[in-house]
């Protein structure tokens, strides 16, 4: 057998037991009612889903197996995105942890951070925060106002986060700070692994407009962080955040958002206008369109290696998928099934914001025609 068919029988082998696994293992609890579940009932199934793939052994399919990962190709984190979006599997609340914090250490951190914090975030034990965005710096990362000022043995934060995801559940948020307000921009950040659970961390949930407190409003009031959760060099965080939100809008962020797309355009074509052939033509084109989404995922996977075509190729993702996202709910939420109008009802609210978080697709199409096209600024 050739190397290439070897890979390739590997790689189906995958697949298949990938598949079985799926079918065995997505709770229905989620599946059946995943729209009309409360908070806690939803954040009780992802938490369990985490820890459920990693007994399964898909936690970190493509990391490294000296972190902890399962040491399988990028295409093969993608085959098991695309599987469990067929299934209409739960995304994990330790999402953050696995798509932002897990890569950026293995790029960035010092062997005692990665032997200190990949475990726990591979197994589910602990959920990661990002404290990026702030009341007075939201698509203008590089204001931010949050002070972070020396003291023995390491620093203490004192500031405030907004629109924080997951913070209310967190054990650790990725935290960018200002270590040098004489320093020039840009310069002048430092970015810290700080834990959340101490008692001078203050969590304010904002209640969303479909009801749910996925993001908070987080005080931290002189928090002590160790100069051993200092990831990078001090003040140069921004190097750390670039990082961040590479993966933040790359690849993995894009074939998550995948699964929840595809697994609403499924839902539409079984279900609620699965006896209108009309409804059905305008769900086909929704559906040839997620698939491109897919492809356009896959495209970034193939080119990845190429620093510049890796780049133009995982750029254009975020943009797409938040509004299209948009066009799917917006549809949904047009149709009477009487079966699914609450779900529906959930999901056009909760993609209300999609346009706006990870970078406002303003920001997302500036980036795009500095970076790409070479535009003018």
């Amino acid at each position: 057998m050739t190397d290439s068919s070897h890979s390739t029988a590997a790689a189906q082998d995958f697949r298949d037991r990938a598949a079985v696994w799926l079918r065995d293992n997505v709770p229905a609890e989620w599946r059946e009612h995943r729209g009309a579940l409360n908070e806690d009932d939803e954040s009780r199934i992802r938490s369990e889903w985490d820890r459920t793939l990693f007994r399964g052994g898909f936690a970190g399919i493509s990391l490294p197996t000296e972190y902890g990962g399962q040491g399988r190709t990028m295409e093969d984190e993608i085959v098991f995105f695309e599987l469990a979006a067929r299934m209409q599997a739960p995304d994990g609340l330790g999402r953050i942890g696995k798509i932002l914090t897990a890569p950026t250490l293995i790029t960035l951190g010092t062997d005692e951070q990665k032997a200190k914090y990949l475990p726990s975030i591979l197994s589910g034990e602990e959920v990661w925060c990002q404290g990026f965005s702030e009341p007075g710096a939201g698509s203008d990362l590089a204001s931010v106002a949050t002070r972070a000022t020396r003291t023995e043995g390491g620093w203490l934060i004192r500031g405030t986060k907004t629109w924080t995801s997951f913070s209310r559940h967190a054990h650790r948020c990725l935290m960018l700070a200002k270590t040098d307000p004489d320093g020039s921009r840009y310069h002048n950040l430092t970015f810290f692994l700080l834990d959340m659970q101490q008692p001078t961390v203050r969590v304010e949930p904002i209640r969303q407009i479909s009801d749910s407190s996925h993001f908070s409003e987080t005080h931290y009031e002189d928090t002590f962080v160790p100069d051993s959760d200092v990831l990078g060099e001090v003040n140069g965080g921004w190097r750390v955040a670039m990082t961040v939100l590479g993966n933040e809008r790359g690849l993995i962020e894009g074939i998550v958002r995948y699964v929840e797309i595809r697994a609403d355009v499924d839902l539409l074509q079984t279900c609620c206008c699965a006896g209108d052939p009309g409804l059905l033509r305008v769900v086909s084109k929704l559906d040839a369109r997620a698939e491109v989404l897919r492809w356009q995922v896959a495209k970034a996977v193939a080119v990845r290696d190429d620093e510049r075509e890796g780049w133009r190729a995982a750029s254009v993702l975020k943009a797409w998928w938040s509004e299209f996202w948009q066009e799917v709910t917006n549809f949904a939420s047009t149709l009477d099934c009487p079966e699914h109008r609450q779900h529906w009802r959930h999901q056009y609210l909760e993609s209300r914001s999609a346009t706006i978080y990870s970078g406002t697709s303003e920001i997302q199409r500036n980036v795009m025609a500095e970076r790409i096209l070479g535009l003018p600024k």
